[in-house]
């Protein structure tokens, strides 16, 4: 920690604040929201700050009236472990951070290997993280989703949103999730009772808070539009409103059919789009872009993975920390935050040392 980063931090806090207090700000929603978050950002910085200011102070002073009054005397001991106690807290939170931790994602589960079981535990992860999202007051959106023969998913994408303005946002707790999960148990197609192994990949994007800032050519874009379809291929809307977008550069390819309308599936399919080119571009532009992404292995492949599901033994076990835990049933339901814990220890120790 430095007296000129804690400084730059309570100039650039007071600056949002007084953005925040005139009217015209609120004028540009899109805007107050980027000043809000960055504030909810600053804020515990600066309150750790003068709390750390004020234990000081009041240190100071019992170290000179100890002399003179034992009782003082007596408040050092507690004063110094109050004033190390949040010097380090301080420190913590001036490690450097993920820049996206504070935005919105785009999830997407896609089926691998083990066909109809695969598609059936996609499923079964799409549910995890609906459900973890309902936990924390998220909100959770459909945007599309292709329904295998038994009703699994051979591929979802959710848009998942945070409804304030806190510095750890929705990104921050669901990043470590992209990459390959690997499931063992005896598929309901198994008639002899054996356990199978098959996988499902999940990709992880950070939503742009600003679609119109990612530079998007419509020159570059091929545009289908179809009829949406439910469970088992069946019609569900009578009208070709689902919307398949081609980013002809890239072969990147978005799709979304669940809104009520053409132009409003378009819409979604861009937020889609528009995160994944940010998110390419990033790693384009800079090696170190790629880190956060590292783990999120393109080929859904059984053998390249970040977490195993173990059903027989209801045991759940992430391979980049090592940890296990015997809940598999209960993270299945949401209970994902002692994992996704650890995962963010191990991520800040990592920042750390590389600060």
């Amino acid at each position: 920690m430095t007296h000129a980063t804690v400084e730059a931090v309570l100039t650039e806090h007071a600056d949002l604040e007084r953005q925040m207090s005139d009217p015209a700000l609120h004028a540009d929603a899109g805007n107050a929201r980027r000043v809000g978050r960055r504030f909810a950002q600053l804020a515990p910085i600066v309150t750790t700050y003068r709390r750390l200011e004020t234990a000081r102070g009041d240190l100071d002073a019992a170290r000179e009236l100890a002399a003179e009054d034992a009782s003082f005397a007596a408040e050092v001991p507690e004063l110094e472990a109050r004033v190390a106690e949040l010097d380090a807290h301080l420190t913590d939170l001036l490690a450097p951070r993920d820049p996206h931790d504070a935005d919105d994602i785009v999830l997407e589960v896609k089926s691998g290997e083990g066909g109809e079981e695969s598609a059936l535990f996609a499923a079964d992860l799409a549910r995890m993280y609906i459900r973890y999202a309902e936990r924390h007051g998220w909100t959770v959106t459909m945007l599309d989703e292709t329904w295998s023969d038994l009703g699994g998913y051979k591929d979802a994408t959710l848009s998942i949103r945070s409804k304030g303005d806190s510095a750890d946002g929705v990104w921050s707790r669901m990043k470590f999730e992209g990459g390959v999960h690997r499931v063992q148990r005896v598929p309901v197609t198994e008639s002899q009772g054996r356990v199978h192994t098959s996988a499902a990949g999940v990709l992880v994007y950070p939503e742009p808070e600003d679609v119109e800032a990612v530079q998007i050519d419509e020159s570059d874009l091929r545009i289908d539009v179809y009829r949406s379809s439910g469970k088992g291929g069946q019609g569900v809307n009578t009208t070709d409103s689902a919307v398949r977008i081609t980013h002809l550069p890239t072969g990147i390819v978005v799709t979304c059919q669940n809104e009520r309308s053409q132009l409003q599936n378009k819409a979604r399919a861009m937020v889609v789009l528009a995160a994944r080119l940010q998110a390419l571009a990033e790693e384009q532009a800079s090696a170190d872009a790629s880190a956060d992404r590292a783990s999120q292995i393109r080929t859904v492949d059984r053998s390249e993975r970040i977490r195993t599901y173990n059903f027989p033994e209801n045991r759940i076990a992430d391979h980049r920390i090592n940890f296990k835990a015997h809940n598999l049933d209960q993270v299945l339901d949401g209970d994902l935050d002692p994992l996704l814990d650890a995962l963010a220890e191990a991520d800040k120790q990592t920042r750390l040392q590389q600060a």
